[in-house]
């Protein structure tokens, strides 16, 4: 069933959103992109007739606290829908299930965090440092089993479910994932954020126009080891850009002076090579860099080539012969995939590689390739440098988006689609 095909007259929606968005001291929201996200979902439910329930989880909290309630977003929220927004200050209790149970048409209740109880993440709390193996079996087994009565009250608020928060849809939590199986095929679906993030990545995995080239960008070999090995699978080009740049060089033999290296993933480094040599994929590296004195923006700097960079010195940057080598690979492509800046584009003395990157994927999209951008850094790069709105689709799942890449089945999807 598809939100479109789906009338909600008189339907209560649980509808599980990604509403973790960051807040200042004061709690004042500093980027409402997940919200904003969550509007034409929410608003074709009232549209049609329906009332919904409001589900999301905010930080990363121990138990309830003021810090991460869901009260601060209220008034946002409320603009945002231009309704007014019941609360229920505990997304357990009688007060929950009473103003669940008598919404109407048009209404609109938000929960508070469900993380504030460790049944939606299915984890244990409060175990003391030194419990023994028997007691975290014990409590990881009683939380198992009070997730269940978790899920099925929070199943109990509505007739119908969506799931339109793709940033934790690689994980199997009760909102996300274990809810659905209390609803039929029929009266489960995605959100419309949800169904373009599931497109989009269908679309570069598995609907590939050739060349197909993906950028991996980030500092550390090892956290991007199984999305690599799954593209190699894939791609014809594979640039490796970033802090990667590094681990790569140094495993071949280049002087890479102070810049960041895991030198446990040398023979890592070069074991992908080889891979991608057997495969037939261009694995393109960076040639020169941008070097500096310090980790600084106000750093003294000059460029070199990448495995010649003198003691005392450290890359931050690519190239201008590595942005074109790059560019020109990015712009005969006709499916590109970024994940991961080539520099550090935070000090805007190291942005140019990282434009440079995204103007080239603004140009191959213009000129009718399909790009996907995903994962926090390539997100927050694009936004900077005003490009999104030139590339086919800027995902904002980030672990979702990689685990999805890595050819894993995300948990929140399935659970859909079964």
């Amino acid at each position: 069933m598809t939100i479109d095909q789906f009338n909600f007259a008189g339907k209560k929606a649980f509808v599980r959103v990604d509403f973790n968005v960051p807040l200042d001291e004061n709690f004042n929201i500093t980027d409402d992109t997940r919200m904003r996200a969550a509007m034409p979902t929410l608003k074709k439910i009232l549209a049609d007739g329906g009332s919904i329930i409001i589900g999301s989880h905010l930080g990363r909290p121990k138990g309830p606290t003021d810090k991460f309630s869901l009260k601060h977003i209220i008034k946002h929220l409320e603009e945002l829908l231009g309704t007014s927004v019941q609360f229920a200050d505990d997304c357990m209790g009688e007060q929950a299930a009473q103003k669940a149970a008598a919404l109407k048409p048009g209404e609109v209740l938000l929960l508070e965090n469900l993380r504030f109880y460790a049944e939606e993440e299915g984890k244990p709390r409060g175990l003391a440092e030194d419990a023994s193996d028997d007691e975290k079996k014990a409590a990881k087994a009683a939380v198992k089993e009070s997730q269940k009565e978790f899920t099925k009250k929070l199943a109990s608020y509505a007739n119908c479910y969506v799931n339109d928060a793709f940033g934790t849809a690689h994980r199997a939590h009760a909102s996300t994932a274990l809810i659905a199986k209390y609803f039929d095929k029929d009266n489960k679906m995605f959100g419309y954020l949800m169904e373009k993030e599931v497109k989009a990545v269908d679309k570069v995995l598995n609907d590939i126009h050739r060349p197909f080239t993906a950028i991996m960008g980030g500092s550390k070999v090892s956290s991007k080891i199984d999305i690599i090995e799954n593209l190699l699978n894939k791609v014809d080009n594979l640039i490796i850009a970033g802090g990667m740049t590094y681990t790569f060089t140094k495993a071949l033999g280049g002087k890479i002076g102070l810049s960041i290296c895991e030198d446990d993933k040398l023979d890592l480094a070069l074991d992908l090579l080889k891979k991608a040599k057997e495969k037939g994929v261009n694995l393109v590296l960076a040639t020169d860099a941008k070097i500096a004195d310090s980790f600084s923006n106000d750093a003294n700097t000059q460029f070199c080539k990448v495995n010649e960079i003198p003691d005392g010195w450290e890359g931050l940057d690519i190239g201008p012969e590595t942005e074109k080598l790059f560019a020109d690979v990015i712009k005969g492509s006709k499916t590109i995939l970024w994940n991961g800046p080539a520099g550090v584009f935070e000090f805007d003395n190291f942005t140019h590689g990282s434009r440079a990157i995204g103007e080239a994927v603004v140009e191959a999209t213009k000129n009718g390739a399909f790009s996907l951008v995903g994962g926090g850094d390539s997100v927050a790069c694009v936004n900077k440098f005003g490009l999104a709105g030139g590339v086919s689709y800027v995902s904002t799942g980030g672990g979702a988006l990689l685990e999805a890449i890595e050819g894993k089945v995300l948990p929140g999807i399935a659970a859909i689609n079964e």
